[in-house]
């Protein structure tokens, strides 16, 4: 019997993040030093860390050279004596902001020159979306940054929001490639997309993109997102369209995933079954609304404490994806909530679960970040209920304003990592025991 369940669930999580780590990763994807130089351009949360890695692995009297970008204090500890050659910046997520914009300008200036001699080692994470920037003709970075802001809170779904992103961007779906032309171009990325399509990771800016200008405008439209008309009209009329399937300047390029969510998944499984406990992974694809999986989750884990069914107890139930949050309307005078897709997922779970004994969970986000905030999740618990009403604070209430942050703050069941230099995006595990 566990005696400490939070501890365990904890350990999953960890379990499950060092699983995505680069360094650990990274080896088996790497190809030869090329005749010319290397180059190494990348975006996303995990970008510091997979340049640190790729330092340490690439050959010490080999050419490397190059420019990262990654979010607000995401760039790792440097081990000691691993000597910097790819440059690391930081900028916003998830809404980009100007140094976003500088590093991708940055990035497409370094592509200039390169020969069919040259590697260009693109190191792609989730987050790349926001981190590199650079508008569409027609678009300022306040128009990019209220867009990207109206998508997050819109409902859309990662598919959704990149198909947007790609089209209205000088260097996402496939831009940045075709920019690279004629040296090789070889991608090593970390996903944090259900289904793992690096055409989705960071908005896929050096894969092609099979979507359209059409489906970019049926999104903006569906969710009542506006651009200036100008950009409408070159949406209207294909001039934004991105490079496709089949184009030649993606000829002789290579793309490896070298972490995927269901690896981590598996990971932390392992981790339960080496404790003796059982354990079932659900999908590691699994979106739609937070709080409404929460409530399904719930549903599943009071059927195993109560009849031991579809598993047996004691078992972990885990699962990974990328839900949604909708931010609802306050009421005026009404505070501003706190929060993200994990914590968000925890008010449904606690919810459904209505104080079921025997059943502890955590839901966290493997970067370390829930949405903006600085925990990475948040744990569910027996007495969650009992203990929040005993501070007189309803559940409901802390719904209504997408106020995760607060609800478990002041339960002291946040879970607060910091940043872990990895992302394969959300981790849920359920403790029936």
């Amino acid at each position: 019997m566990l005696t400490e369940p939070r501890a365990f669930l904890e350990h999953l999580y960890r379990a499950a993040v060092h699983r995505a780590l680069p360094l650990a990763n990274m080896g088996a994807f790497l190809p030869a030093p090329p005749k010319g130089r290397t180059l190494v351009l990348g975006a996303g949360k995990a970008a510091g860390s997979m340049a640190q890695a790729l330092e340490a692995l690439w050959p010490a009297d080999a050419p490397l050279s190059g420019l990262v970008v990654t979010r607000y204090h995401h760039i790792p500890p440097r081990p000691e004596g691993l000597a910097q050659r790819i440059e690391i910046v930081e900028a916003a997520h998830p809404v980009p902001d100007e140094a976003g914009l500088k590093a991708a300008e940055r990035m497409l200036a370094l592509t200039a020159g390169l020969t069919a001699d040259d590697l260009v080692l693109c190191l792609i994470s989730g987050g790349g979306s926001s981190l590199l920037t650079l508008p569409a003709e027609g678009l300022t970075l306040a128009d990019k940054q209220r867009i990207n802001k109206q998508l997050l809170e819109s409902g859309a779904h990662i598919g959704e929001m990149n198909c947007v992103r790609k089209h209205l961007s000088r260097i996402k779906g496939g831009r940045l490639a075709a920019a690279c032309a004629p040296a090789q171009v070889v991608t090593l990325t970390i996903s944090d997309v259900p289904g793992d399509d690096p055409a989705v990771i960071a908005s896929g800016p050096t894969v092609p993109d099979a979507t359209t200008c059409a489906d970019a405008l049926a999104i903006l439209d569906r969710y009542g997102i506006e651009v200036p008309a100008a950009v409408r009209a070159q949406l209207e009329s294909g001039e934004l369209e991105t490079p496709k399937p089949g184009d030649a300047v993606f000829a002789g390029h290579a793309t490896h995933l070298i972490a995927t969510p269901q690896q981590s998944l598996e990971a932390a499984a392992a981790a339960a079954r080496a404790a003796g406990i059982g354990a079932h992974i659900l999908s590691d694809e699994m979106e739609g609304e937070s709080r409404e999986v929460g409530k399904v989750h719930g549903a599943l884990a009071r059927a195993v404490a109560l009849r031991g069914q579809p598993f047996a107890r004691p078992c972990v139930i885990l699962s990974g994806g990328e839900t949604t949050v909708t931010v609802r309307q306050r009421p005026a005078g009404t505070p501003k909530g706190r929060g993200g897709r994990a914590g968000e997922f925890c008010m449904g779970l606690a919810g459904a679960l209505m104080g079921q004994p025997d059943v502890w969970a955590l839901a966290a986000d493997t970067d370390g970040i829930d949405g903006v905030e600085d925990n990475a999740g948040a744990f569910v618990t027996p007495d969650t209920l009992a203990r929040a009403h005993a501070q007189g604070r309803k559940l409901a209430d802390f719904l209504d304003r997408n106020d995760a942050y607060g609800y478990f703050d002041a339960l002291g069941d946040l879970l607060v990592t910091g940043p872990t230099y990895t992302n394969v995006n959300d981790f849920r595990a359920m403790l029936v025991m």
